[in-house]
């Protein structure tokens, strides 16, 4: 039986991960939760810094004009796709960690980062300390409506939840909906994620690293969810 995969996390990250899934042969429904917007900031002075470190491709697709001033420079990145994207836009890539914001941080204490701007979403993971001098909200993710009506289709499905924000916010929209979290299973990119997600679904499994190859070993590892 073809697994059905529920998309939940926001554009364009859903399409590619949507993409990902159909070629690794799962069957998909695309819902995001939220969508990405920039936000207003002024960039500072390159000069006041020696790295600047990126925990996400949309500080690149929604940073805007204020990210010339900041090509001199060099990135450390959390991973290859926003090292790519980096590199992209014009800026030298100094090191590249394997997905893990808290690994990016490690790596530019190894590189003898101690003044690094961290250009992130609203909701950061990474605060303002050690290597990091000051972190600027160049984005942020906003919740979109979802009607009960479009929320059904997640029923027998394996949801696959990108963040903790992403885990709360399918809970609490399934509860209000009056939909059973019995009949949706949880595949989680980390083991917090899955434990923000809360108690009572089909089943629940975390990624063993932050990549959608990991979270789609994740999703064939629960027990599936039946819908009514």
């Amino acid at each position: 039986m073809i697994r059905r995969l529920a998309v939940l996390r926001p554009e364009p990250g859903n399409a590619a991960t949507v993409a990902r899934a159909g070629a690794a042969g799962f069957a998909t429904v695309s819902l995001p939760l939220f969508a990405v917007q920039p936000l207003a900031w002024s960039a500072p002075s390159a000069a006041d810094f020696d790295a600047l470190i990126l925990t996400s491709a949309n500080a690149l697709r929604f940073g805007g004009a204020g990210l010339s001033a900041l090509t001199a420079l060099p990135v450390l990145a959390v991973g290859p796709h926003t090292a790519a994207a980096a590199r992209a836009a014009g800026f030298d890539v100094m090191a590249t960690g394997g997905g893990d914001g808290a690994e990016v941080a490690a790596l530019a204490m190894a590189h003898g980062v101690s003044r690094a701007l961290h250009l992130t979403g609203r909701d950061r993971t990474l605060s303002a300390g050690g290597p990091i001098a000051q972190g600027i909200a160049v984005y942020e993710s906003a919740a979109v409506p979802v009607d009960s009506a479009r929320l059904r289709i997640t029923i027998g499905s394996v949801a696959l939840l990108h963040s903790a924000r992403a885990a709360r916010r399918l809970a609490e929209l399934l509860d209000a909906a009056g939909i059973d979290r019995a009949h949706v299973a949880i595949a989680a990119f980390s083991a917090a994620i899955a434990a923000a997600a809360g108690e009572g679904w089909a089943d629940i499994d975390s990624a063993a690293t932050p990549d959608d190859a990991a979270l789609f070993a994740a999703a064939t590892r629960v027990e599936p969810a039946r819908g009514r």
